[in-house]
């Protein structure tokens, strides 16, 4: 597969649920995580604990091969001896570090294990718009977009359409709730019908151990996944063209049909907000149940790796020494 690197302009860290009026219109930017700027840990000794033998808790093996779509984004075997050992005082309940061009394993925690994933979900709500619809299309703004609960774009306009790209960038950029609600409607209907879209899509990439209740992943019963698809699911992400320039970017502007003609999102990845050098993704996530959920994407060391943390006490610290320690520093 073929990544190009995020364009990365303008340092900026911003703090969670903030309001971010751009200079020709305005767009309600309400985070869903809470960021956690920790001291980083020490690295140790290896730490692959096993997931959690109750039932539910980890994906069962799949019993026939692959599709060729599901081999080329699946990650490899677990090598015998995993480069990368680090271990942290309070470490995520289940994690990979991999390289995104190979889908080579680095480092793993409970890989399989099956947990509530927050906005990670739309990962894959944006995987299946890109696959079926165009950017020029037009999605209507219903009333129960308009009614979504926790982060949104916030100034969508009611009863009025809006270019989709607008829309997928309100989904990626400030994970926008309304912008899922909206986008699953335009494609299949309604929200059911497109949740059963995302089901099937899973299938079809071998993601075993996923399965969505909502375009937005507000909704955490029945919603959820492991590292593991989530890597694979975040490299199919990646080799398309318009969601990987829309999550390796800082801000957006956008036209749009409100007062003053145009919508301003700003990136609620905070390793982008911060200027991390290399950056190229992808989404992050909190709910109660779900904790702190991240998947970022970086090229750094002449590597492109990746890294999965679901229910990260310290998600930022842990990153950023998983990434490390992967490019060899």
């Amino acid at each position: 597969m073929n990544f190009t690197r995020g364009r990365l302009d303008v340092k900026r860290a911003m703090t969670a649920c903030l309001l971010v009026v751009g200079v020709a219109a305005a767009g309600v930017v309400v985070a869903d995580e809470p960021w956690d700027e920790g001291p980083t840990v020490t690295a140790a000794t290896p730490s692959v604990a096993p997931a959690v033998a109750i039932p539910g808790s980890t994906a069962p093996v799949a019993k026939h091969a692959p599709s060729a779509e599901a081999a080329e984004y699946a990650l490899g075997p677990r090598p015998a001896h995993l480069p990368v050992r680090v271990d942290f005082d309070k470490p995520p309940a289940a994690g990979v570090l991999f390289d995104v061009d190979s889908g080579d394993i680095l480092w793993q925690k409970a890989p399989t294990r099956e947990l509530p994933i927050a906005s990670l979900t739309k990962m894959m709500t944006a995987l299946l718009i890109v696959d079926r619809h165009r950017p020029g299309e037009k999605v209507l703004i219903t009333d129960e977009a308009l009614a979504y609960e926790g982060s949104g774009v916030g100034v969508l306009p009611g009863g009025k359409k809006v270019r989709l790209e607008a829309m997928l960038n309100g989904l990626l950029l400030v994970s926008g709730n309304d912008a899922a609600i909206a986008l699953a409607q335009h494609d299949a209907g309604s929200v059911g019908d497109f949740v059963k879209r995302m089901n099937k899509r899973a299938r079809e990439l071998g993601l075993t151990c996923t399965h969505f209740t909502s375009p937005n992943g507000l909704q955490d019963e029945g919603n959820y996944s492991c590292p593991r698809d989530l890597a694979a699911l975040a490299r199919a992400d990646l080799s398309e063209p318009r969601i990987r320039a829309i999550v390796g970017d800082d801000h957006a502007h956008l036209p749009f049909p409100i007062k003053g003609g145009f919508l301003d999102l700003w990136n609620n990845n905070p390793f982008i907000q911060n200027g991390t050098p290399g950056i190229t993704g992808l989404k992050t996530g909190y709910t109660d149940a779900a904790g702190r959920c991240y998947v970022i994407t970086r090229r750094i060391g002449g590597r492109h790796l990746g890294v999965v943390l679901l229910d990260s006490p310290h998600p930022l610290p842990q990153i950023d020494e998983l990434m490390q320690a992967g490019a060899g520093g």
